[in-house]
């Protein structure tokens, strides 16, 4: 073995050498015994000194400091022999022995899943309980009426309501909940109401039945005379189908939106209001003098001969009124047809020889154009759309070329509009402030939001199909729009979840959003405005300055959503999400105008709930009395009269214990509930929406008070610019 060795120095040393070959052979011949018996000694066999040196010097070992402890024993916890008999378990699960692994975690997973989905039931609890104990206010109908026959839908203004059945047409009176008159007409169901006060207590209404075929009434004195049928003819294979119509605020232009069997079109009237009042004007005279009985005669009073030759009296004359009236009925001027819009043509190849040819299609370039006189070949069009397929073949919805030609006919929106910034009368024709000058019209599928002037060149033709006198396109198709009552604001959306509020009468757009993905626009409204009670033109500078629109959205999910736009202010604000229980679809939304924080929202489970937007919670719930229902839910059937102050709405009675032919109408007069005085309170009563005129005019004024303001703001804004300058000449100069 290797005696010990001295250091560098001279000082002795350990034999460290020695130490770790020591402990290295006892390792390997306790390796050797324990494998084979025996024979370890035989493996160091001519190892010398100068190697067990070399070998220590450069193989370095680690041994532990410490000795390792054995753990105690995990049983220390366990139950002793002697204690058993006094051990219960307090708990059941100590009984059940730990499982392997993964059994183990398998219990775990499964424990934390019971565990989330008991917090989810017990959230779903306790938001039962809160609604219960927060329960808005339920309101049942302050009176009620009969009607013979199916109703279809409803129109309310002024005191008469306007009532569509499957027999006819029928108007009732509001205050007394009365039949008035009606327009009865075998095969004649009809199915959607428009209404124009024209003063006077007259009214101009417009009616679609269920074969698609328009008509028009006026309502005087409380007979309804029949103007005259729009797209009506004898040959039933010729026939066109009305699919929309429109009616101007005062009754002066009517819209009809006609299909045929492969294209759509778009019918414009001029309506002779003044002739038909003139026409009228004797009549009313001489209804006027005729008295109307107020109560049934008793048996006594019918044996009276006096009372006899009077009442007899009074049948003759309304006898003699009703004649009048049909006599003038047919002698009433029919409206005139002023334009007729078809629905665009899609892009197709270019059918000009030369560019010369396209250009002089062209008009002078003032107006944005359809895009229709371009020189683009149709195999261009081909090429670029198979390149384009080609490209992004991963990411399009190849359709089906049948289903492509089985397209229905184009859709379309479309709405008068009063002159303004944006739409200019011209100095040739002279627009009364509350006429409509030209109407917009957007088509479905395509971007383009057309507007038409409503007066027409002299020596254009009626059936012509006219080109827009303004376009605006759009980066997306548009799906929806909407006009203010007063029309002096529009909002149309677009299919990217884009919504642009425009006001017309000063001509620049107020707000420009967008909605995230996931939200579809299904239909949009503006929430009213009203004006100041006893105030009707009246309003300050200051406060048209301060001037909010509200447009309220409804989407597809059934979300709804409020964006208010101002000169200050801009906000879009989320007043349903996505509702979690089919039953609390959102089916319907209407405004109330004397309340212009309040949106009346009727739900697919039946009932109608009335919110305040600016505190986002529901105020009450209108129901129908004990034994009824909302009919037809998804669809209900309702209107809210043009002064804010009823809703009608049609119910059924749940076990149908009433004739067949016979329907419930129900009135909710928000006057006799208290919410109405507490809504009135908030309400910011803003200004009343003037001309065109007389809005620029305030609109200059405020320009030239902020005049001086700017001009007094000028010497800094040059001494700042010229501090500017200075400093940038410095450090060129330094440079």
């Amino acid at each position: 073995m290797a005696t010990r060795q001295r250091s560098e120095g001279g000082a002795p040393g350990p034999d460290t050498g020695s130490m770790c070959m020591c402990a290295y052979t006892y390792t390997c011949q306790a390796r050797n015994q324990d494998s084979r018996g025996g024979g370890g000694d035989c493996f160091f066999k001519g190892v010398n000194d100068s190697n067990t040196k070399t070998r220590s010097s450069k193989m370095p070992f680690y041994i532990r400091k410490q000795h390792l402890e054995i753990p105690p024993p995990s049983e220390k916890d366990w139950i002793k022999k002697d204690e058993e008999e006094d051990f219960y378990l307090k708990d059941p699960d100590q009984a059940v022995d730990s499982l392997p692994q993964p059994y183990r975690m398998i219990n775990k997973l499964l424990v934390l899943l019971f565990e989330q989905a008991w917090e989810i039931i017990a959230g779903r609890d306790r938001q039962e309980i809160k609604k219960q104990l927060l329960a808005p206010t339920l309101y049942q109908p302050s009176a009620r009426f009969q009607v013979v026959g199916r109703t279809n839908c409803l129109a309310a203004s002024g005191d008469y309501i306007f009532i569509g059945l499957s027999t006819g047409l029928s108007v009732f009176s509001m205050s007394l909940c009365e039949k008035l008159c009606s327009w009865e007409a075998a095969r004649v169901e009809v199915c959607a109401i428009q209404t124009s006060d024209l003063g006077n207590g007259s009214h101009l209404l417009g009616s679609v039945d269920e074969m698609g075929i328009a008509r028009l009434f006026y309502f005087i004195r409380e007979n309804l005379l029949h103007i005259k049928a729009i797209n009506e003819v004898e040959d039933v294979s010729k026939r066109n189908t009305c699919v929309e119509l429109e009616l101007s605020r005062g009754g002066d232009y009517a819209g009809f939106l006609l299909q045929g069997s492969s294209e759509a079109w778009l019918e414009i009237y001029r309506l002779p209001k003044d002739s038909w009042l003139k026409e009228l004007e004797h009549i009313q005279t001489f209804a006027v003098t005729v008295p109307v009985p107020t109560s049934v005669p008793t048996f006594k009073e019918m044996k009276n001969p006096d009372l006899q030759a009077s009442a007899a009296d009074i049948m003759d004359a309304q006898q003699e009124v009703q004649q009048l009236l049909s006599k003038a009925e047919s002698r009433l001027s029919p409206p005139a047809l002023t334009l007729k819009v078809r629905s665009p043509k899609p892009l197709g190849g270019s059918i000009f020889k030369s560019p010369f040819e396209a250009l002089m299609k062209c008009d002078d370039g003032n107006v944005v154009g359809l895009g229709q006189n371009h020189m683009i070949k149709q195999c261009q069009w081909e090429w670029q759309e198979a390149l384009f397929n080609s490209t992004f073949q991963q990411y399009l919805e190849i359709e089906n070329e049948q289903e492509a030609k089985e397209e229905k006919p184009s859709h379309a929106m479309f709405h008068f509009h009063l002159s303004g910034r944006t739409l200019q009368a011209g100095t040739e024709t002279k627009a009364e402030p509350d006429t409509p000058i030209a109407f917009s019209v957007h088509w479905s599928r395509s971007n383009n939001l057309c507007f038409y002037l409503l007066s027409r060149p002299p020596k254009e033709k009626m059936d012509s199909d006219p080109k827009p006198d303004i376009v605006w396109p759009c980066a997306s198709p548009i799906t929806c729009s909407a006009v203010t009552p007063c029309l002096s604001y529009l909002a149309f959306a677009c299919e990217d979840g884009t919504i642009t509020i425009w006001d017309k009468s000063l001509g620049f757009p107020l707000a420009v959003t967008v909605l995230r993905e996931e939200y579809v626009v299904r239909s949009i409204q503006f929430m009213p405005l009203p004006l100041p009670p006893g105030e009707k033109t009246t309003f300050s500078s200051k406060s048209f300055a301060g001037t909010k629109v509200q447009l309220l959205v409804l989407c597809t999910d059934g979300s709804l959503h409020l964006i208010t736009s101002g000169a200050k202010e801009f906000s879009t604000k989320l007043l349903r999400c996505r509702p979690e229980s089919p039953s609390q679809t959102i089916s319907a939304v209407a405004t109330i105008p004397t309340l212009p924080n309040a949106v009346l929202i009727f739900y697919w489970e039946g009932t109608v709930g009335l919110m305040d937007t600016a505190m986002q919670e529901t105020i009450c719930h209108f129901i129908p009395p004990p034994l009824h229902k909302v009919a037809s839910p998804w669809q209900p059937v309702f209107s809210v009269d043009t002064d804010g102050q009823f809703l009608i709405l049609r119910g059924d009675e749940q076990p149908a214990g009433g004739t067949a032919d016979t329907e419930t109408i129900f009135l909710f007069d928000f006057k006799s509930y208290p919410f109405m005085e507490s809504l009135a309170e908030k309400a910011d009563l803003p200004l009343d929406y003037l001309p065109w005129d007389r809005q620029c005019n305030i609109f200059l004024g405020d320009s030239l008070q902020r005049l001086s303001t700017i001009s007094q703001q000028m010497p800094e804004c040059w001494s700042q610019l010229q501090t500017y300058a200075a400093t940038l000449q410095r450090a060129r100069q330094e440079k």
